[in-house]
């Protein structure tokens, strides 16, 4: 099915005529169209793209579906969507709760017709993928792998943060990637234990944990992993956190599959992390959505109480982080499918001693 239809079928759920998408993100899933300024207006019997002379070829390249109308001075988004609405009896129409007051309160002065907020309907499309989309996910994910690959024969005692980060960069270049998920974590040593630390000058010592977590952008959708790897022989405290973290994410990647409740399967890895005594240390949830953004629609959070539908795309991250001294951290990210899951993420896991 395609999305206009997605989005036409919950019309009614939601008690509205006529959808309107104004975030970038929206916009991309539901015209599969990138561009800086736009607006999509989704009605029963009609689809338009309102957008500016800088994207008119582009989008008459690339809009399948919808009906282009180009905007100009004196001709805003605002007169567009009149015009339809007159043309086809729009009474409400949804808007998008990430609209800012301004771009309400000017859309509200202009526009013939009701606006009703409605945000949760396209969150809840973009919660199961659609076939493209895990393709999409999954490509990345290789990608994301094979730089995984790259680094390790990179690390070694004397390199910085930075230059690990400088080097990650490069691999992404060569796969032809120039987008990625969010800005990379690269932490070594104490500061292992800023769990989004950034990259700095401190110098790698032998026998010190590095954590990276990074992905990237491929066809409009996010990969995302998080490996920890011991520079020389770890100390025997490093090796026990390390196993703790991984049964914990072993545990909770057993109980992964459709239905699950996300602060349920949360609970899984923290039971296994605080029985070995180190529940303090880990202050984040297990895992959040993945798709269009890095941290897309829900995921598996201690506060999330709704259950995970099939095909839905969460990260499976548990870490500890004991400040002063290191921290561990190891993610995938998986597809819940079927009676289990997909596991996008191939690199080992086992502690890596480099």
């Amino acid at each position: 099915m395609n999305r206009i239809e997605k989005v036409r079928l919950s019309l009614d759920s939601c008690g509205i005529d006529a959808m309107m998408v104004t975030s970038g993100d929206n916009r991309f899933y539901t015209t599969s169209f990138r561009s800086s300024a736009g607006v999509a207006l989704i009605g029963k019997d009609f689809a338009v793209f309102m957008t500016d002379f800088r994207y008119r070829e582009a989008a008459e390249r690339a809009l399948d579906g919808y009906t282009l109308e180009m905007t100009k001075a004196g001709h805003s988004y605002a007169d567009v969507i009149n015009e339809y609405c007159q043309r086809y009896h729009v009474k409400t129409i949804g808007f998008e709760g990430s609209m800012t007051f301004n771009e309400h309160a000017g859309y509200a002065k202009n526009v013939k017709a009701e606006l009703v907020e409605c945000g949760s309907l396209l969150h809840e499309l973009r919660r199961v993928k659609e076939p493209d989309e895990l393709d999409a996910l999954r490509e990345a994910q290789v990608i994301t792998d094979k730089v995984f690959a790259g680094l390790l024969e990179y690390i070694r005692p004397g390199v910085t943060e930075l230059d690990i980060n400088d080097e990650l960069n490069r691999l992404f270049r060569v796969h032809g990637i120039t987008g990625q998920s969010f800005t990379p974590i690269i932490v070594s040593g104490e500061n292992g234990s800023l769990c989004h630390g950034r990259p700095t000058q401190r110098v790698v010592q032998k026998g010190e944990f590095v954590t990276m977590d990074f992905g990237c952008v491929l066809n409009g959708y996010c990969s995302d992993m998080t490996r920890t790897v011991a520079v020389g022989e770890p100390t025997e405290e490093m090796k026990k956190v390390y196993n703790v973290v991984l049964e914990a994410q072993l545990a909770a990647l057993a109980y992964a599959r459709p239905g699950v409740v996300g602060r349920e399967m949360d609970g899984v890895a923290r039971k296994v992390i605080a029985d070995a005594g180190y529940g303090e240390y880990f202050g984040h949830g297990l895992g959040h959505g993945l798709g269009i953004l890095g941290h897309d629609t829900d995921g598996c959070s201690p506060s999330n109480e709704r259950t995970l539908p099939e095909y839905t795309v969460t990260t499976v991250e548990p870490g500890i982080y004991i400040p002063g001294k290191f921290g561990v951290r190891i993610e995938d990210s998986i597809i819940l499918v079927g009676d289990g899951h997909e596991n996008m993420t191939k690199s080992p896991k086992e502690l890596i001693i480099l």
